[in-house]
């Protein structure tokens, strides 16, 4: 894509994302921990996120053989696994030639990967569903799951995983029945384990295992709602990895009662000068954000008012007299959280990042 002289650009800190890796394994120091660069490293760009995280990460995480296969051809080496497998049995071939690990868990894949006739040996994870009730093998299953795979001669490395529904929620009992339906259907087996999300391993130290998988914590965002817990003060050691900045490009003077925007939706209790930003819902920004949104001009925080459009925003200038078009306009970064723009607009931070618009021209900055 060409650049653009629109003023909107993603701002992406390498320097944090590798902090947030560090503070990931701090937690964890005896596990071993994939970044999760799936959905191009959730929104931040999986090949650069990658390569900043070369020589430090054990490894990676995507969602699929094509994810994993822009990385091997931008030249990421290392493991790095599928983390919902193989979706024919001919990716098996792709996955022999790239050096690749896959999640087993469903019946198909097993059949797969057993009839195979691979190169190398293949590493597999056999997923448990221990009540997130999307992918994964019955704990019951799994004691046959593994000593197929274990007899199989073209099987390596095993390890068994699951992912929680609800450890985001830290005084909430469901993750502990995950954590025990997971381990009764182990009962005591040899082989790997791999169970923690970003909130595990915030909140949960129990599961952190052989293998974490970090993700939305490594781009700065914390998974816990609220402030309260202690999980929150560990988050809070993390540094925003994205900075989304456009800029002003006009400013307007209105009466009181004038509308703005489609619909009229917030109309001006007092004289209000307004500031119009080159963003809108086609680049990303959320189209429900409600008036009030939090938003910083100049570093200087103030807010949304009026509906989102395709391509552009309104905010409110009020009290600061000194704002002139071209002036920096941070929709979320080091001074506006994600999670609050989130929380303002009835959706989390993983969807801003992830729904960030093709017109949107990312920076990768170091310190």
């Amino acid at each position: 894509m060409s650049r653009s002289a629109r003023p909107l650009r993603a701002r992406i800190h390498l320097d944090a994302i590798r902090h947030n890796y560090r503070r990931a394994q701090s937690l964890a120091p005896h596990s071993r921990a994939l970044a999760v660069v799936k959905a191009d490293a959730y929104g931040h760009g999986a090949v650069a996120v990658a390569r900043a995280l070369t020589g430090e990460a054990d490894g990676f995480a995507v969602a699929c053989v094509e994810e994993a296969l822009e990385l091997r051809e931008s030249g990421i080496r290392g493991p790095m696994l599928l983390l919902e497998g193989v979706f024919s049995p001919d990716e098996i071939a792709l996955v022999d030639r790239a050096g690749l690990a896959m999640v087993v868990h469903c019946r198909e894949q097993l059949d797969w990967v057993l009839a195979a006739r691979p190169s190398r040996r293949l590493d597999c994870w056999i997923k448990l569903d221990t009540g997130m009730h999307r992918l994964g093998f019955c704990p019951s299953e799994f004691a046959e799951v593994n000593a197929r795979l274990a007899a199989c001669p073209h099987v390596g490395e095993r390890v068994a995983m699951t992912h929680f529904a609800r450890a985001d929620e830290p005084d909430h009992p469901y993750t502990s029945v995950q954590i025990d339906a997971f381990e009764r259907a182990l009962n005591g087996a040899r082989i790997g384990r791999s169970l923690a999300n970003s909130a595990a391993v915030l909140a949960w130290p129990q599961t952190h295992g052989d293998w974490t998988r970090p993700g939305i914590m490594l781009y700065g965002v914390s998974p816990f709602a609220g402030t309260g817990s202690n999980a929150n003060l560990e988050a809070g050691e993390l540094r925003p990895a994205m900075t989304l900045e456009s800029a002003l490009i006009a400013i307007r003077d209105l009466k009181a009662g004038e509308p703005i925007g489609y619909g009229g939706r917030f109309v001006c209790e007092r004289p209000t000068r307004i500031g119009v930003a080159a963003i809108g819902y086609a680049d990303g920004y959320p189209r429900q954000a409600r008036d009030g949104t939090p938003i910083a001009v100049g570093g200087r925080p103030t807010r949304l008012i009026g509906r989102v459009s395709m391509d552009l925003i309104t905010l409110d200038l009020t009290g600061l007299e000194t704002a002139r078009p071209g002036d920096p306009v941070e929709l979320w970064g080091r001074t506006v959280p994600a999670a609050a723009v989130a929380e303002a607009s009835d959706t989390i931070a993983y969807q801003l990042f992830t729904a960030i618009g093709r017109r949107v021209s990312r920076r990768y900055e170091e310190a």
